[in-house]
């Protein structure tokens, strides 16, 4: 028991951090209103805004907050980010100005370290048998908690415009706590290094650990799989309103829906996976599954069959454990944190191109200017990308010397 405890500790922290993130989900377009005096196209306009700064931000210092933790230890560098996130939450709750709002976001996304370094946490704990495991409930965890928190915050909601935010910074405040007393330093002194620039920069960062034997293929993977699941929280509500015409509770739930698969899938059915088809398998399987939800949706037109192929669509949740899994593997103990905030880049570079691509391309295809109408074009990009991973994915045969 006492060994699982870390374990326990980064899977309730991340559950939390996903609940404080989703309990200010719903009202943050009331709070934009509020300081602003504007309506709500205009709220959406500075909504945008905030979403891109704080991906710009995470994107630009995710390789920083990476290999600061392989220098200073991921301990503190975890703790100093539920710490900074609770102050944003209490800042946003007493914001009287969208600039300030403007920049609590900015700065959140430079200390939002919390999900690499949880997984830096959670590779140097585990042993190569039990990475992928864990990588799927660090997901689940993740999941669970992103479907608890707009619902909660949304019932926090009608107490008032800040009462969210109030309640999203004692989450992360007590979280803080929790883990100043709970959490053991995990990356021994040995395995520590120095701080480099050249390293703790994005690009700097993809070029050191792209060129470690098999990194450059599955950081391609990665990326194909970040920029194509965009496509739902981006999209998913504007495509199911245009070709089903579902309501708004109708879209909330269909979302919920997949939420739960992807928890079933990352938190339930990878042990078994890894175990039955190992993590080449379970990747495969996964890219297959992710291609033919995507195929399908192009072209369905049946709101039935889109539920239908929700379930095989959550499948796809078995990329990310076992894909982070294998790249863990390949580098050594002192560049976990590096190889974490790669990812964390990579992922908000997905989060910074991925809607402005998939809006335009909804926007071609649906509508009085339409070259045709057909709202599901906007997934063909996501099922190429998937091919693409797909064939990325294949065993790769080692040449033997002449």
């Amino acid at each position: 028991m006492r060994q699982s405890l870390p374990v326990v500790f980064i899977l309730v922290t991340l559950m939390l951090d996903a609940i404080g993130y989703g309990l200010i989900m719903p009202v943050m377009p009331d709070l934009i209103r509020e300081v602003t005096g504007e309506d709500l196209s205009h709220a959406a306009l500075w909504g945008g805004l905030l979403t891109g700064g704080f991906a710009v931000m995470q994107f630009l210092f995710g390789p920083v907050i990476g290999n600061l933790s392989d220098r200073y230890g991921r301990k503190l560098v975890l703790l100093l980010s539920l710490g900074m996130l609770a102050a944003d939450y209490l800042v946003l709750a007493l914001a009287g100005s969208i600039w300030l709002i403007f920049l609590a976001r900015l700065v959140n996304g430079v200390t939002s370290a919390t999900y690499g370094t949880a997984s830096a946490y959670i590779a140097d704990i585990s042993t190569p048998q039990q990475k992928a495991q864990r990588f799927g409930l660090i997901g689940a965890a993740f999941g669970a908690g992103f479907i608890l928190g707009p619902a909660v915050g949304g019932m926090l909601g009608e107490f008032g415009t800040r009462a969210p935010f109030l309640a999203a910074a004692a989450v992360a405040a007590l979280n803080l706590v929790f883990g100043a007393f709970v959490m053991r330093e995990s990356l021994k002194p040995e395995n520590r290094r120095p701080f480099d620039w050249r390293r703790a920069n994005p690009f700097g960062a993809f070029k050191n650990i792209g060129r470690l034997p098999g990194l450059g293929r599955f950081l391609t993977v990665y990326f194909a799989f970040e920029f194509a699941f965009t496509v739902y929280p981006v999209i998913w509500a504007y495509f199911s309103t245009a070709r089903f015409g579902w309501s708004a509770g109708q879209v909330g739930l269909s979302l919920a829906y997949y939420g739960l698969g992807m928890v079933l899938v990352q938190g339930v059915l990878m042990r078994g996976a890894i175990r039955w088809l190992g993590r080449g398998g379970a990747m495969a399987l996964g890219a297959a599954a992710a291609l033919v939800s995507f195929s399908f949706l192009t072209v369905v037109e049946s709101g039935v069959l889109a539920l239908v192929l929700i379930p095989i669509s959550s499948l796809s949740g078995l990329i990310n454990p076992a894909l982070r899994a294998e790249m863990s593997d390949r580098v050594e103990a002192s560049q976990q944190g590096e190889l974490q905030g790669a990812l964390a880049s990579l992922h908000a570079l997905g989060m910074i191109v991925a809607p402005f691509v998939y809006t335009q391309v909804f926007a071609a295809f649906t509508g009085a200017g339409a070259i045709i109408e057909l709202p599901g074009m906007v997934f063909a990009l996501p099922a190429l990308l998937s091919l693409i991973a797909l064939i990325l994915l294949r065993p790769q045969t080692e040449r033997s010397p002449a």
